[in-house]
């Protein structure tokens, strides 16, 4: 009688206790669970039809449905009374396994039991027959985190175990499974959630649960929780706190995101060159302890979204996001050129890095960032020229600046030639004696036995003569007589200079061993590169003054 009367009293604190919203509304049956379909009609056929494998490897994003499918799949194949391939979760297979108290479905998690003994207990387990169910089933979460001696241990086991033996494995981290686990397992691969499956499960749990939750604030939940359904119930939970309604502001002000009205206005001030609405935004993010960092990402997520927008047709196929939403993305993209928007997302990426690496410059960053993005002149890389000679091309096109016509050249005038007399045969001069102290001029003549020799040297020692051919010419100059050999390597350079004995010894072969060491001259000529994109620059910087 103590004893029933205190496990009444236990009974009565636990149902007291608060139940997390993500556990309280983890799906029961594959019907329920959302976003898997190609994953849950498999296993319900598989279930229904007594088609069941030994081993499945469950892999994906984190709050996808891994675990919740694993539980699911535990009871259904237990289920005294499936409803076409559905746990029916009235029986008492099916309580047991919702209450956690089943002995004979175990639930391992890799992370925390990742040694060979924890697989060797499991390995000599799976030999005695389940004490209550039909199968025993073995869920190993986060396997991945399983040694190497852990994972070899469980080969044998897994690839023959026992009739009414079944594993299900999970993981987050598909490429750390060694093959020979992989092999031996049916997989099944999770995807993320799509952002309007999440956004309608949310409002059908605050519906339920009494949440006054905008659609707005839906849709920013399932942008912020990235396909994971766990980590938006969580939200939606957190954001309810403290029983007011879920509004977009109040996602923005739980998250710490810096908040979509912010980061227009921040776009529209880029375009419009406002410099003093950028340092107030800033500034106030600062100031309100946000972390510029978050918003970085949400800033760069942002211009993700509008090149989508600028790139595709079908841009709502492509976003997570509502009409509403949608229609200010289009707005404000349609001030952007598709260059400016990749320049754009270069500078922030390299802004987000340096946030990163120095933690204590994060504002300086952003704000020197945002005011580049407000003019591309203030840059002298390519993608910043190419935006430019784009907004000159757009700016020709819609008319607003005409370029002024080149002023009329006035015709030369006129001359009229009159015949003239002929006049009587001028004697003829003897040439003037050339002025020996005059100037000789240079003439280099390239060596006329030059690919012959080459190839010599190919055959002596194959990396002279390709270094020889590739970036190296041969040539006297008629103002000395020395032999010219010219490379544009500085690598090359140094190798025939190491190789030069054997060079000089084919040469003399094409020049009757007349030249020793002192005779020939190595020498280093770079080339020069046309710089395209500065006479690009003057153009475009002609044009906008």
């Amino acid at each position: 009688m103590v004893l029933f009367y205190s496990l009444s009293i236990f009974l009565e604190g636990r149902e007291a206790l608060h139940q997390a919203l993500y556990r309280k509304w983890r799906p029961q049956s594959f019907s329920d669970v959302c976003g898997q379909d190609h994953i849950t009609a498999i296993l319900r056929y598989e279930v229904e039809n007594h088609k069941t494998s030994h081993a499945y490897l469950f892999t994906g994003s984190r709050g996808t449905g891994k675990t919740t499918c694993a539980k699911i799949l535990a009871k259904a194949v237990n289920c005294e009374s499936p409803d076409r391939g559905n746990p029916c979760g009235k029986c008492a297979a099916c309580l047991s396994a919702d209450l956690g108290s089943c002995i004979d479905i175990v639930e391992m998690d890799a992370a925390s039991n990742n040694g060979v003994d924890d697989i060797r207990q499991i390995r000599d387990e799976v030999e005695y027959l389940p004490a209550e169910l039909k199968f025993k089933v073995y869920i190993i979460d986060e396997v991945h985190m399983l040694s190497a001696s852990a994972f070899n241990a469980l080969l044998k086991t897994l690839e023959e175990p026992p009739p009414h033996v079944m594993f299900i494995l999970a993981t987050t981290e598909l490429q750390k499974i060694p093959a020979t686990i992989l092999s031996r397992c049916q997989r099944f691969d999770f995807r993320r959630i799509a952002g309007d499956v999440i956004a309608a499960r949310l409002e059908h749990i605050a519906e339920a649960e009494g949440i006054t939750l905008d659609h707005e604030a839906a849709f920013m939940l399932a942008h912020l929780a990235q396909g994971g359904m766990r980590d938006a119930i969580s939200l939606l939970e957190l954001c309810s706190g403290e029983n007011k309604p879920v509004t977009a502001e109040v996602v923005e002000e739980i998250a710490g995101t810096g908040g979509r009205d912010v980061t227009i206005k921040l776009l529209n001030a880029v375009c419009d060159k406002d410099y003093d609405t950028i340092f107030a935004e800033i500034g106030k993010m600062f100031m309100s302890s946000r972390d510029l960092a978050v918003f970085w990402q949400d800033l760069i997520a942002f211009y993700r979204d509008m090149l989508v927008v600028k790139t595709t047709k079908g841009a709502k196929d492509y976003l997570d996001l509502s009409e509403k939403q949608l229609g200010e993305l289009m707005e404000i993209a349609g001030r952007f050129a598709v260059e400016t928007l990749i320049y754009h997302t270069k500078l922030l990426d390299e802004a987000l890095i340096s946030m990163r690496m120095s933690g204590s410059s994060k504002r300086l960053t952003a704000e020197m960032t945002l005011v580049r993005m407000c003019d591309e002149r203030f840059s002298a890389s390519n993608e910043a020229l190419a935006s430019r000679l784009t907004l000159l091309e757009d700016k020709l096109k819609s008319g607003a600046f005409r370029v002024s016509a080149p002023a009329a050249v006035s015709a030369p005038p006129q001359v009229v030639m009159e015949p003239e007399e002929e006049a009587p045969a001028a004697p003829i001069e003897k040439e003037a004696p050339k002025n020996p102290d005059a100037p000789v001029k240079k003439e280099y003549r390239q060596l006329p036995y030059w690919p012959d020799f080459v190839q010599k040297c190919c055959e002596r020692d194959q990396m002279l003569g390709s270094l020889l051919r590739g970036s190296s010419k041969g040539f006297t100059v008629n103002t000395d007589e020395f032999l010219h050999i010219r490379t544009s390597n500085k690598m090359a350079l140094t190798i025939i200079t190491n190789m030069f004995s054997t060079m000089l010894e084919v040469l003399n072969t094409f020049e009757d061993g007349r030249l020793d060491s002192s005779m020939v001259k190595l020498e280093y000529a770079p080339e020069k590169k046309e710089d395209k994109f500065k006479a690009l620059d003057d153009i475009a910087r002609n044009a906008e003054e």
